[in-house]
Formats: C-alpha cells, structure tokens, sequence
C-alpha cells in the first residue's frame, strides 16, 4: 500500500511538473524575443498569454470529459499535443507562429492537469486529498519554475528554442508514466449520481463563487508580476541581463513550501484566515517592489509567492472540501477563473506597463488584491456562523 501510495505522488508530482514547465518557457526572455521580432512588450508577451487563454478555453471541455471518461486516454493525447506545440514553437521564425503553437499548447494542457486533479478528487479519501492537493501546488511551482529557467538559463537565452525540445521531451516522457502507472478506476465515472451536477448549478454556489474569483484575482496579479518582472530588472535603475534575471526567479521555490504549509494551516485554523492573512502578505510585498532597492525588490518578490501560493492552496483546498460531488466540472470551473485571471491580468498589466511602467502595473495589482481578500473574509464569516450554529 506504502509503495503504491508512493508511485500514485511520483506520477502526480512528475505529470504536474512536466505540464507547468510549458508554460513559462519564454517569460524569462521577453525582452529578447522583443528585439528578436521587433515587437513591443505587449505583444510578445502574447507568447505566455496565449498558453493561458487556451488553458482558460479548454478547462470546461476537458472537465466535462473528466467526468465522463477514463483519465488515461485524455492524458495520452493530451501529452502528445502539447510536445507537438513545443517542436513547432522550436521550429518557427515567425512570431505568430509561434503564439499560434503556444496557444495550441494550452488548449491542451488541462487534459493533463484539470483532468488529473478530477481524477484525484474521485479516488483519494478527504484526508489524503489534502496532502495530496498540496504536493499537486507544490509541482505546478517547480514546473513554472523548471519552464523559466529552461528559457532564460539551463539554455543561453539566445538560444530559447532549445528549451521547448528539452520541455517537449519532459512531457513525453511524463505521459509515458502516467498512461502506464495511473491505476484504473473500477466503474465509469460518467456513471456515479454525483457528476450528474452541472455547471450552472456549481455557479449558483455563492461560496464557491466566491473561490472562483479568489483564483481569477489572485492569479491576475501574480502571473503579472512575474511577467513583466523582466523588463522591471532590466532597466537602467538595476540593468540585470537575461541570465541574472531568471534566476531572480528562483524565490518562486517558496511555493513548493508553502502549497503543504497552507493545507495545514487551512486544516487548523480554516481556509478563511489562510486566504485573509496571504492577502496581507501579498499585499505588503506589492508594495516593496516599489522601491529603488534590488534588496526590497527581491524581499517583495518572496513575499508576492510566500502570499500567492497560501492563497491558491487554501482555495483549492477549500473548493474540494466543499464538493462532494461533480469534482471535474468544479475544479475545471475554478481552473478556468484562475487562467482567464491571469490572461486579462497579463493584458491589463500589459497596457498598464505601456502608460506608467511598473509602477501602473503595482497599483493595478493592489485594486485586484480586494477580491482574494473578501473571498477570505467571507470565508472567516461563514466558519463562524457553522460553529456558533454547532454550538
């Protein structure tokens, strides 16, 4: 059982992992692919929104089929199309191209992702699907991490098309495991009473409403930050190159702490006071990038993740806490509101970047910051009235 248990979070964590590391291959490079296709800002950062939006696009399908057909299939093909964006985007010359491929690439992302936490959520019990969730957060950090320091590291950053051959073999390589090791389900999960629930009806939850912009809001500031954070770094108050730049990035491994730490909190003290205090937190370390300082720069950047990723895992865990039934079309739901989040979150911050630099992009941010706080403070407010009823 030990061994089995083990193998089930290697596949987790290794499909996870593979998965995330496509999506922020050319965040890091930005300012390269600027000068490469003479393209401003906005545009080239098309090449990480794109892989959002499709994301944001595919999660609804993919969590119907969840419920509807065996995981391993839709993992397979799923695996196979996104290695097939990876080579395209290694191949092409042309910028569209290669935002066209990126956008491929996240249409099919959550048949591995989506599709996985749907599976988990039907076949863990509650008490390992909390550890479990946690460990899932935890490799979607070392994946956005691994992506970013493929584009701007491990490969010279003139030479960024490599990094999505090494990223192409990786989620092979993962979908291999994954078809092959992921135990079957005994019955058709299209068949079982509780994914008969639609997603009208999970939208007429105001608590999970509730969630569901906590991931739009959260997600809209943290994938911008981390987004324009390059041309940030790189302008004449610090000049950092490309290389010292990505491994800025590397403040992202506070989120692989920090999914499991906010699942125990959130079992202490509940999911509300998670959300509220990682809002706080989040909120001060926006404020800290303001600053001239690489040291306050760099400060707030661990604070933005140390308050983001409390955020995202107490939400998630809360959402799969409330659901006891429809778990695919839930978690798509809340995947979709986090993903269309960071796409607008992105584009806005794109134009906010164009009128008044970082600075716009800041401001932007803390006005969003109010939506994961008041789904926190809802949160508080419900656990309070169960317990006072309880009592």
């Amino acid at each position: 059982m030990v061994n089995s248990h083990l193998r089930l979070q290697v596949i987790v964590f290794t499909l996870v992992t593979a998965s995330f590391t496509n999506i922020y291959i050319t965040q890091p490079v930005l300012p390269i692919l600027q000068y490469e296709f003479r393209a401003d800002p906005l545009l080239v950062s098309f090449t990480v929104s794109a892989v959002i939006l499709g994301i944001a696009l595919a999660n609804l399908p993919f969590g119907y089929l969840a419920d509807k057909l065996s995981v391993q299939p839709i993992i397979l093909t799923g695996g196979l199309l996104v290695a097939l964006g990876g080579l395209i985007c290694a191949l092409t010359p042309d910028l569209w191209v290669l935002i066209t491929a990126r956008f491929l690439q996240g249409l099919f992302i959550p048949a591995l992702t989506t599709c996985l936490a749907a599976y988990l959520a039907k076949t863990l019990p509650l008490e390992r699907l909390n550890v479990v969730m946690g460990s899932y957060v935890s490799a979607t950090v070392l994946g956005g991490l691994g992506g970013r320091l493929l584009g701007g590291w491990i490969h010279p950053p003139l030479h960024w098309r490599y990094a999505f051959l090494s990223a192409a073999s990786f989620i092979l390589l993962a979908t291999v495991l994954a078809w092959q090791g992921l135990p079957r389900t005994r019955t058709a999960p299209a068949r079982t009473a509780g994914d008969m629930i639609g997603f009208v009806e999970l939208l007429r939850s105001w608590p999970l409403v509730a969630l569901y912009g906590c991931a739009a809001g959260s997600f809209a500031i943290f994938s911008s930050i981390f987004n324009y954070l390059p041309f940030r770094l790189q302008e004449p108050l610090f000049g950092f190159s490309t290389e010292l730049t990505t491994l800025v990035y590397l403040v992202y491994v506070v989120g692989i702490f920090m999914g499991p730490v906010s699942g125990r909190l959130s079992n202490r003290f509940g999911g509300g006071v998670t959300l509220v205090v990682g809002s706080i937190v989040l909120g001060i370390s926006l404020t800290l990038t303001l600053a001239p300082a690489i040291a306050a720069v760099i400060a707030g950047l661990v604070g933005i993740c140390s308050g983001f990723f409390a955020i995202h895992a107490a939400a998630v865990g809360s959402l799969n806490r409330k659901c006891s039934q429809g778990q695919g079309r839930a978690n798509a739901l809340y995947v979709l509101f986090y993903y269309v989040g960071g796409w607008l979150g992105i584009t806005g911050s794109g134009l906010a970047y164009q009128w008044g630099g970082w600075n716009y992009v800041i401001y932007l941010a803390l006005v969003l910051l109010a939506i994961p706080l008041s789904a926190g403070v809802a949160e508080v407010r419900a656990r309070g009235r169960r317990m006072a009823a309880a009592m």
